[in-house]
């Protein structure tokens, strides 16, 4: 066997032909929604509950002040 060669081990009751991986696009399913993070805020931050308790805050502090945190209609 060839090195790069693998051995398929799916079962042959597992139908992949149909099977599209959508990474991009429209066609997407989506899972959650993604934030780009500056390495400066990455580096402020030790991890994903850090952020969400830190904008969690701010958006109370937001509302508290009568500010709205909202992204514009267009998404942007």
């Amino acid at each position: 066997m060839n090195t790069i060669e693998t051995k398929d081990e799916l079962r042959t009751e597992y139908d992949t032909h149909n099977l599209r991986v959508r990474k991009f696009g429209p066609g997407r399913t989506k899972f959650c929604d993604t934030v780009r993070l500056e390495p400066d805020i990455i580096a402020a931050f030790p991890d994903a509950e850090a952020v969400n308790a830190a904008l969690r805050h701010l958006l109370g502090t937001s509302q508290h002040l009568g500010q709205s945190m909202r992204r514009p209609e267009d998404g942007r």
